[in-house]
């Protein structure tokens, strides 16, 4: 369901500095007060479950000391909040994002506009209870969020997230822009105004683009995908080893080696459960919007033009069920410091079926480069040999992967090269010809005696690794030959920063008798996918 339109617009002066929430050191800095709570109340916490006197002999001529002293530690942690919430100022002036941030040492960051690879708007529980959200902008190998504004209300934290997407994207480029979602006034799209102010307000602030929900996962069909994780399989094949050998040899220690699984299964169970929990995707015009969370809610705006590679998987106990799991690389996402952050945020979609999956490619590759995309992607997620014009392991060097040979293969399209692999482990990788940013052929000494090579594709860090096995020679050296000149055509006639116009035709090019979008609703996407399935319906 698309968000709350947001309030009135406001314009600011180019280059005004604001500051966040006064709220905010509180809420970042919560753990120090209870610090300072704990160390002051612990005795008397302890006492009182001792059952002894909450207040020992002597109590009273110790307490005003005590209460200064507490009093003193206290206002310090405030006035220190307070000054770092007045020494923290962000401004949007000129294409650029720009933070300053601390008291004694200074610091300053800064992300320009069109560099963005993505914007996530966090909210952990605290944060949530007083309307409070955090920004997070992410730019190409930046090692961590290139910039963060924490705390601002929800409200301007979308706002100012939909002006930085619309100059990311380019809508407000020029005047004549035919993004709708852009200008101090909301009028119509394609006016020369809209563009105008674009470019003499910087710092103008834009209504939140329109959403066309795509796909929501069930909670029911998220616990499944956990319980039939392979965590879940060894937790239980070692739980039946320990009973075994604890039978055989009389001895329940092998009992206790099951705690520390069972402890972090249930954690990684509950990590997985409340990042993975309602999790909805949706396509507006500034990218794909993707909302998930239970405690902790996050909600990610993808420009598909950002996205560098694809993966699609399948583990074994998921096959009976026709679930995947997507994640993708993005810039900036695959360097975070925090492992299970940067996994959590490079997931496409948790837990889905086929449909599903040719939703979300549909929204990341709008183009599929073929005529018939439902055949080629089904003969990647699931095909042998020739399959959808799939080019696999010659016959010859079955021996270095028996089961997977006819599975490990390759097909390009005119948009994209698909890279499928694994017998039981299935995983096919979509890689759009412009993000190629290298390649290189490999091949170890037992490769060349059977004449086969590797093809591996270069592209941003995270958990798509574009891999090619085993290959044979000969169409190894000609895919490398030819996905080089496709990849440099690509990126001559890349379009990706207007990407909506290759899903939705333009409104106002639309036929009289075609009838008007809801008002507040952005149109759903027909694509080549959604076309052929409707024919092959």
């Amino acid at each position: 369901m698309p968000p709350a339109a947001a309030g009135p617009e406001t314009i600011v002066a180019d280059g005004e500095w604001l500051r966040v929430h006064p709220a905010s050191p509180f809420i970042r800095g919560w753990v120090a007060l209870a610090a300072i709570a704990f160390f002051f109340g612990r005795e008397l916490f302890e006492r009182s479950l001792q059952g002894q006197p909450v207040f020992e002999e002597g109590f009273s001529r110790r307490a005003p000391w005590l209460l200064g002293g507490g009093a003193v530690v206290l206002a310090v942690a405030v006035l220190g909040f307070v000054l770092t919430w007045y020494f923290t100022k962000y401004q949007v002036s000129a294409g650029y994002v720009r933070v300053n941030s601390g008291l004694l040492f200074r610091q300053h960051r800064q992300a320009r506009l069109d560099r963005v690879q993505a914007i996530d708007i966090v909210q952990p529980l605290l944060a949530r209870i007083f309307g409070l959200a955090e920004l997070k902008f992410e730019v190409a190998d930046a090692g961590e969020s290139a910039v963060r504004l924490a705390y601002l209300k929800i409200a301007d934290a979308r706002q100012l997230r939909a002006t930085i997407l619309a100059h990311a994207s380019g809508a407000v480029a020029g005047a004549g822009s035919s993004t709708g979602y852009v200008g101090g006034s909301g009028g119509p799209s394609g006016t020369g105004s809209a563009g105008a102010v674009g470019r003499q307000h910087p710092t103008q602030h834009a209504s939140e683009a329109p959403e066309f929900t795509v796909l929501a996962v069930p909670p029911s069909r998220l616990v499944g995908s956990l319980l039939l994780s392979e965590q879940s399989f060894f937790i239980v094949v070692g739980g039946a080893a320990s009973v075994v050998l604890s039978a055989l040899t009389d001895n329940r220690a092998f009992y206790f080696y099951l705690v520390p699984a069972a402890l972090g299964l249930a954690a990684s169970y509950w990590n997985f459960f409340n990042k993975g929990y309602n999790f909805t995707a949706a396509i507006s015009p500034d990218g794909i919007r993707l909302r998930y969370g239970l405690l902790d809610t996050q909600a990610q705006t993808l420009p598909p033009g950002r996205i560098q590679a694809v993966k699609v998987a399948q583990p074994p106990l998921w096959r009976p069920f026709g679930w995947y799991r997507m994640q993708v690389n993005v810039a900036g996402y695959g360097t975070s410091g925090n492992a299970v952050e940067g996994n959590t945020r490079t997931i496409l979609l948790p837990v889905g079926k086929f449909a599903d999956v040719l939703a979300m490619l549909s929204l990341v590759l709008p183009d599929p480069g073929t005529n018939h995309p439902e055949a080629v992607f089904s003969a990647g997620l699931g095909g042998f040999d020739t399959d959808g014009g799939f080019v696999t392991t010659p016959r010859r060097a079955w021996l270095l992967a028996p089961l997977a040979w006819r599975r490990n293969g390759f097909a390009a399209t005119d948009t994209a090269l698909l890279i499928r692999s694994g017998r039981w482990w299935r995983e096919l990788v979509v890689v759009p010809h412009q993000r190629t940013q290298s390649m290189a052929l490999q091949q170890g000494p037992l490769a060349r005696r059977f004449r086969v090579a590797d093809l591996v594709l270069h592209t941003t860090a995270g958990p798509v690794a574009p891999r090619l096995t085993q290959a044979g020679l000969d169409e190894a050296r000609q895919l490398f030959d030819e996905q080089s000149a496709r990849a440099r055509l690509a990126r001559k006639r890349q379009t990706t920063e207007q990407w909506l116009r290759q899903v939705v035709p333009a409104v106002e090019s639309a036929p009289e008798s075609t009838p008007a979008v809801e008002p507040g609703a952005a149109p759903a996407p027909r694509t080549q996918y959604q076309q052929e399935g409707q024919q092959h319906g």
